[in-house]
């Protein structure tokens, strides 16, 4: 169907959203309004769905939500017997009524449901979907998106967002539905009384925050600290789980952000309640001016990413990046595991290709062996799922990505933000009993393996011509590879997408045992690097650019006259 029939078919419904009615009366005659809305569906892949909320199917709605879990329910039908699904919900506008709506199809197909009686960040899903033997999972969330987007996770039987193969299947059943006349549903009441819908309770809530503290390394530095925390949820997920958490570890102290403390969907301090944005922390950086604590903590709305700020020697608080902290974390958990005589045999951590190679070093140094993977968790998920079918699973350590996601165990498949808070405080209590600081201790890794600088830039690709953008871009850079980046030459080129690393020098050409990815990685001489890749989940491209040099001036500077250049021959 064009838009315009699709439109009018949406439009001669009786909509039970109210806000859908309204928005596709407003958009009466608006040509490119109406097509940006139904020029294409939101397409479910391993990372499920997200998109503005609104009228249309190119936007997140109860329709889509509906079709969507229609056909994950006739998906799992097919594939299992007497399927389970684990559903939880953040604070974005309609999450709530989102996850409800799913778990009314998910009940109305004979497939039962659990859900938590209250919003819960992303790891807790993944944990109840273990926990609840159910053979997938359904998180509503946009991640750190702006206010106006919403999602829909979807995760696999071992608590890892879903494979590609089971995506497939999903997307091949619900291309045979329609929305409004091929979706079964139930009254959620009448589902909840009849135990198909079923909530998740408190003693699962717990044994997932048990989990979490049994990998605690020093829990007497905590108990010991009396450490002074000021922490913002960002109006999501993690105030509940991350206070009592920390609470239970022996932090009392810890002085809530009022503006950013209760749920919101709206987001009305920060535009993007992402940790990794400056803007974000304000609020926090401000009552730290006040509170003056030992550590500012920083949440994103579905509480799977973690930011941080310390204060320096002059009381200003610093942000330190994801690098920084998965540097920190990994370099504390391999020398006081090492200490302490608790090291598994052959540990493995894990990162993201994207991320920094200050690990490589650290790994080196304690025996741990490192595995790079694709930019997603669900990467280094499925690497703990490896291990764990050859019961090796208690030889992963630790796992990062540059954008603030970190987990220490395999009791979940996604990053924990709430873990990250503990582990967090932990090394920092611990360092300050020997007297040094948290950027002290960065910076005796710098002095160590040397100074590492990066930078993580977007190019914003959004509307119905965004997509077709972001694919000539990376067509275009293909065909004309550039031979140097901020004045260093380019020796060495690997694409993702053809499995292949090519030697400048020497054209030897090796290949890279990833799953093909639209990914182009330039090692410059120096050491420096510049990777880019369209995001799976937002309408942008990123360019990740790393600097080593021996003084953070020098690193710096040389992360700058890369990003200057390609940002150039990007055409941006």
């Amino acid at each position: 169907m064009k838009e315009m029939d699709l439109y009018n078919q949406w439009k001669s419904m009786n909509l039970e959203d109210q806000d859908l009615v309204h928005e596709l009366a407003e958009i009466e005659g608006d040509q490119e309004a109406i097509k940006d809305r139904f020029y294409c569906e939101l397409k479910f892949g391993t990372a499920g769905l997200r998109g503005v909320i609104g009228a249309g199917t190119n936007r997140m709605n109860i329709y889509v939500v509906r079709k969507t879990t229609q056909a994950m329910a006739e998906y799992l039908k097919h594939d299992y017997e007497n399927p389970a699904v684990a559903i939880s919900y953040d604070s974005r506008i309609k999450s709530d009524v989102f996850a409800k709506e799913a778990a009314s199809v998910l009940a109305a197909n004979g497939v039962k449901a659990y859900i938590y009686r209250q919003l819960m960040p992303v790891p807790c899903l993944s944990f109840a979907v273990r926990e609840l033997n159910c053979q997938a999972g359904i998180m509503i969330t946009a991640s750190h998106n702006p206010a106006k987007y919403n999602g829909y996770k979807a995760y696999g039987p071992d608590g890892c967002q879903m494979t590609s193969e089971s995506a497939d299947k999903v997307l091949e059943y619900s291309a045979k539905i329609d929305a409004f006349h091929d979706v079964k549903l139930m009254d959620f009441d009448q589902a909840v009384a009849e135990s198909k819908i079923e909530y998740i309770s408190e003693a699962v809530e717990q044994k997932y925050l048990d989990a979490v503290k049994a990998r605690s390394i020093h829990p007497e530095a905590l108990e010991k600290a009396n450490m002074s925390v000021v922490y913002t949820p960002l109006n999501g997920a993690g105030n509940m789980p991350v206070r009592k958490l920390l609470a239970q570890m022996g932090v009392q102290n810890v002085h809530v952000v009022a503006e950013q403390e209760n749920p919101d969907g709206n987001f009305p301090t920060c535009p993007f309640p992402n940790p990794e944005i400056r803007e974000a922390l304000e609020l926090g950086i401000r009552d730290c001016q006040t509170v003056k604590p030992d550590i500012l903590l920083a949440t994103d709305p579905d509480c799977d990413r973690m930011g941080i700020a310390v204060p320096d020697k002059e009381g200003n608080y610093v942000l330190l990046t994801g690098n920084e902290v998965g540097a920190l974390l990994l370099e504390y958990i391999c020398k006081e595991r090492t200490a302490l005589g608790i090291m598994p045999k052959n540990p493995i951590a894990v990162k993201t290709i994207v991320s920094t190679n200050l690990v490589c070093p650290i790994c080196k140094e304690y025996g741990v062996e490192l595995k790079n993977v694709l930019t997603g968790f669900k990467y280094i998920g499925e690497q703990i799922g490896l291990l764990e079918a050859k019961g090796e699973d208690d030889r992963f350590i630790f796992g990062f990505e540059e954008s603030y996601g970190y987990l220490a165990g395999s009791y979940v498949r996604d990053k924990d933000a709430v873990i990250a808070s503990m582990m967090i405080c932990e090394m920092a209590a611990f360092y300050r009993q020997q007297g040094i600081s948290v950027l002290g201790a960065l910076n005796h890794l710098y002095e160590k393996y040397g100074v590492y600088r990066h930078a993580t830039i977007s190019f914003v690709c959004e509307g119905a011509s965004g997509m077709e953008r972001m694919a000539q871009i990376m067509s275009d850079i293909r065909k004309n590879r550039p031979t140097s980046i901020g004045g260093r030459k380019v020796i060495c080129y690997a694409d993702y997408n053809a499995s292949k690393s090519t030697d400048i020098a020497t054209g030897e050409v090796t290949e890279i045992h990833l799953p093909k990815s639209d990914v182009l990685e330039y090692i410059l001489e120096g050491g420096a690097t510049v990777i880019l890749r369209p995001s799976g989940t937002e309408p942008k491209i990123k360019a990740y650019y790393t600097a080593t040099a021996p003084t953070v001036e020098e690193a710096e500077q040389i992360q700058k006259e890369l990003q200057d250049d390609f940002t150039k021959i990007l055409g941006f």
